[in-house]
């Protein structure tokens, strides 16, 4: 019989696989610490790829290890069985403790999407079951001749159980339906058969009963930050009780709105969004990492006792245990696992140092350090401004200061009909279904959003706040520019009359051709602030999101329309090869594309045969261009109209797409999508904003 594996191979694997898959494990958690909180501000593609692996891998090398552990334990008695030796065996088992701190995991990642926090009885289980596993292998390879081994590996279980605890309780609360419920009121019961009962009895008396209006306490704004530099994370902070509201879909009541106007107020564009920042940077800490444990009481002590407990295992390793016995590579990767876990420890409580939420707590227990009943510690209330400052300026220096990655991804239509960049190994990537995603992912840039769009977006809302009522402005999808610019009747039948997905489509095509054909006639290149440039970065930006997080937008058939004009577009340019192959192959191939005539309209040529909208997006970039050239309009008036009903276009599908999607996409660099919806609802602009005025406790009086 003809072994596939040599016997050799299968012995050198028998000898070394405990060892090899411990040292896996430690590994990947060193991969999921170091990158597992950076994905909040990272939007590439690798990271998700490196994160998404450590994550599935992490749990399951450590579970393996744990049972390859066990199954020699089983034959232990019969040394024929074994590949290990004895010494080998017993070091392997103090090995357990930290495969149960790995499965614990760090506390940058806890789960890698909302879906992991569904599932957290699956972790409860784990954790039974693995913990059970432990402590059967320990309890089965006791011995008292090896109690100080034994007995030393008793503080890294305490801190193996504490974290594996620790990650499922917070899985747990981030769950949506334990999410939602940590935020309901209290039940508010009403005193009405009382108060019934006391009106009949005073009628019966022969009282006259007569009524007043006891009014709700004024609205009060919450503690002002005792640090002057802290009052962005302050106010970050109360704002992100209503977020975890929206995420929850919970009602807003009135006192929200007066918090959200008050925080807003007449604040500038770029301290708004830096609160946004900051907001959704704390939905993700509480989602996708251990933040409602760590920065708690509770979660202090339990940081202290683990570290602790690593730091004196360490030592009494080094000094105490005789290490002669043991084999040089066991004694290696024992300290090697020792000095992980502190180091791992170590890191974490820098990370959690470095973080708004340590800056937050100094700015809000400033005042309470300096109370005369806190006098053994009082002198530290001095100490927050230096060291909040101190903190501020490590952040700046390490890039903890950015919230999210300021990018939006980019997807032209044309540039992926036109295939200039072909992928390689299709045969393979088709079969193991990868192809569409990376043949998109070839054609995707990022860019960084800018400063001025910021302030645009934010204009924009701010007026359309104070002229219309809040449902006028959710229900606007570019067509309110176009009434107030009087195009209504030449343009509208592209907005209000089709689909959204389909006015994305349409608009994102006459968008690209309007844009390279003013680039051909006034041979100037946009400027980063211009509206030229505003109105190309949204419509890709758009277009992205249509192709690749078509959840994000409102429901339709967006991805059929988008595949009939890709392959409409892609044999148009199949037949016309010889002439857009130039050195100017992107302007030549719009040229081209307006060349056709379309005078007819395409859709009632094409009918329902196909969703294709690719010559219907010819048409609007020539009714576009005729702006100029038949109604006078200059470039600048032009562009400015375009701009503005993208950033319509924009503000619509925001408002459009469930929180759930928002929160979802936090994990990979946040989308200025999210950014957008968060700006429309701290000004009142969203349908969970239910603005009532709150009524007032009736008392009865008795009237004489």
């Amino acid at each position: 019989m003809v072994k596939i594996i040599p016997d050799s191979v299968g012995k050198l694997w028998n000898e070394w696989d405990v060892r090899i898959m411990v040292v896996i494990s430690l590994c990947l958690q060193i991969l999921l610490i170091l990158f597992g909180s950076r994905r909040k501000y990272i939007a590439k593609p690798w990271l998700r790829i490196v994160t998404w692996t450590a994550y599935l891998s992490a749990d399951w090398v450590a579970a393996v290890a744990l049972g390859m552990i066990s199954s020699f334990q089983q034959g232990e008695n019969d040394p024929e069985s074994s590949t290990h030796s004895n010494s080998s065996q017993i070091l392997m088992v103090f090995w357990v403790p930290f495969l149960l701190l790995h499965l614990g995991g760090p506390d940058t990642i806890t789960a890698y999407s909302l879906e992991d926090n569904a599932l957290w009885l699956r972790h409860l289980l784990g954790l039974l079951v693995e913990v059970g596993t432990a402590l059967y292998i320990f309890l089965q390879s006791w011995t008292t001749s090896q109690y100080q081994l034994s007995l030393l590996a008793i503080p890294i279980f305490v801190s193996g159980i504490i974290k594996y605890g620790e990650r499922t309780w917070v899985l747990r609360s981030a769950s949506s339906e334990r999410f939602r419920e940590l935020l309901l009121p209290p039940p508010n019961q009403s005193d009405y058969a009382e108060f019934a009962t006391e009106v009949y009895s005073k009628t019966i008396r022969g009282e006259p009963a007569g009524f007043s209006m006891i009014p709700e306490a004024p609205f009060v704004p919450g503690v002002r930050p005792t640090i002057a530099e802290a009052k962005p994370i302050h106010e970050a902070y109360q704002l992100f009780r209503i977020l975890k509201c929206l995420y929850a879909d919970l009602i807003l009541d009135y006192g929200d709105a007066l918090w959200c106007h008050y925080m807003i107020g007449d604040h500038p564009f770029d301290y708004v969004f830096k609160l946004l920042e900051i907001e959704l940077g704390f939905m993700y800490d509480v989602l996708y990492t251990k933040a409602n444990i760590v920065y708690s009481l509770t979660g202090i002590i339990f940081r202290s006792i683990s570290l602790v407990c690593c730091i004196s295992t360490f030592f009494i390793f080094g000094l105490v245990i005789d290490k002669h016995r043991y084999s040089t590579i066991d004694v290696a990767i024992t300290y090697l696992l020792s000095v992980g876990a502190i180091a791992l420890e170590l890191y974490a409580i820098a990370a959690l140092v470095l973080t708004d939420w340590t800056q937050y707590w100094l700015s809000k227990y400033k005042h309470w350090l300096s109370q005369p009943k806190y006098r053994l510690i009082k002198r530290l209330h001095t100490l927050a401004p230096p060291i909040y400052r101190a903190i501020s300026y490590f952040r700046l220096k390490l890039s903890y200061e950015k919230g999210w990655s300021g990018t939006m991804t980019q997807f032209n239509l044309i540039d992926f009909c036109l295939k200039e960049k072909p992928v390689k190994f299709v045969g393979i990537q088709k079969f193991i279904g990868t192809y569409d995603i990376w043949e998109k992912y070839c054609y995707s840039t990022l860019e960084d959003v800018p400063i001025k769009m910021k302030q645009f977006i934010f204009e924009q809302l701010k007026v359309a706040r104070s002229e219309s009522h809040v449902s006028q402005v959710l229900s606007w999808r570019g067509d309110q520019v176009l009434k107030k610019t009087n195009c209504v009747e030449k343009l509208n039948w592209s907005l209000v009359e089709v689909p959204f997905d389909q006015s994305i489509l349409l608009w994102h095509i006459a968008t690209d051709l309007c844009y390279y054909t003013d680039l051909e006639k006034y041979q100037e290149i946009p400027t980063p602030d211009s509206k030229q440039n505003f109105s190309k970065l949204v419509s890709n930006y758009l277009m992205h999101i249509l192709v690749t997080r078509p959840f994000m937008l409102p429901k339709g058939i967006g991805k059929i329309r988008f595949r009939d004009t890709c392959a409409e577009a892609a044999k148009f340019f199949e037949k016309r090869r010889s002439i857009i192959s130039d050195t100017n192959g992107k302007g030549r191939a719009r040229q081209v594309l307006l060349e056709v005539n379309t005078d007819v309209d395409p859709e009632s040529v094409i009918g329902d045969r196909s969703k294709t909208v690719l010559f219907t997006g010819c048409r609007l970039a020539k009714q576009l261009q005729s702006l100029e050239t038949e109604e006078g309009w200059g470039n600048e008036e032009k562009w400015e109209m375009i701009a503005k009903v993208w950033i319509e276009m924009l503000c619509y599908a925001a408002s459009q797409c469930g929180w759930n999607e928002h929160a979802q996409h936090l994990r990979n660099g946040g989308e200025l999508l999210t950014h957008v919806c968060l700006l429309m609802a701290n000004f009142g602009l969203s349908e969970q904003f239910q603005i009532r005025v709150g009524a007032p406790r009736i008392s009865i009086e008795t009237r004489g």
